[in-house]
């Protein structure tokens, strides 16, 4: 099937990030998985091709405004759910040694399939919860990038995603619309977790008006070992 990928190619422009054919095959393919398989599990309500160019991939992609991928070694992906902004991040930047956590078992198994499919390598999919692997030597404080598309608060997140990233590298957090009172309250939690914000990056997505943002947060000390608390415990009772 053929598509049209001009709104990729032209977001991919804004965001200086080049694809090859290659890489854009990977992307198709990768939607076309994605929709087959979305009608028999739930990973995405976003379906129309267009739609997830601009609100998955491009979306996934912008993390390039907050970091330099080319000195990025290692990354891990928190909550990847479908595989945002993970994938996306694996395909336009081929080098990144890759992991991607999930609390679910069906979605890990569909994104194991996903890179059987889209033939990449150095890339992991592993379930667990954030609370627990957070606690295994080979993870913590062992990637120079932890990013996250996930919808807790930055308090909760944080003490998900710092105790993973080594000191001197950045947690991206990725949000939607404006964010500067929830860093706020964020602030005391990120020191805590041996982090600090940098930066809040605001952005509209490419032909919308849809508001997003990254939070730039680098990991400037280490995470006390009682970080993160057991599981459940940041969500009911933020730092």
């Amino acid at each position: 099937m053929s598509y049209d990928l001009s709104t990729l190619e032209q977001g991919c422009r804004q965001l200086k990030v080049t694809l090859n054919d290659a890489q854009k095959k990977q992307f198709t393919d990768f939607y076309e998985f994605l929709i087959e398989k979305n009608k028999v599990m739930n990973l995405t309500g976003i379906t129309e091709f267009q739609e997830v160019l601009v609100k998955h991939f491009l979306d996934s992609l912008a993390c390039v405004k907050a970091v330099d991928m080319a000195k990025t070694e290692n990354m891990i992906d928190v909550g990847t759910g479908a595989g945002f902004p993970g994938i996306p991040l694996k395909i336009a930047f081929p080098h990144l040694k890759s992991c991607l956590l999930d609390s679910l078992k069906k979605r890990v198994n569909f994104l194991e399939e996903t890179f059987r499919l889209l033939n990449l390598e150095e890339i992991t999919a592993v379930h667990g919860r954030a609370e627990e692997y957070a606690r295994k030597k080979d993870y913590r404080e062992s990637f120079d990038l932890c990013v996250s598309r996930a919808v807790s608060n930055l308090a909760t997140l944080s003490e998900y995603c710092l105790p993973y990233v080594k000191k001197g590298g950045y947690f991206i957090s990725y949000k939607s619309g404006a964010v500067k009172e929830e860093a706020q309250q964020a602030e005391k939690a990120i020191k805590i977790l041996g982090g600090e914000i940098k930066d809040i990056i605001y952005f509209s997505l490419p032909d919308s008006e849809i508001q997003r943002s990254l939070v730039v947060i680098e990991k400037t000390g280490l995470c006390p070992a009682r970080y993160p608390r057991k599981a459940g415990t940041p969500l009911k009772e933020p730092l």
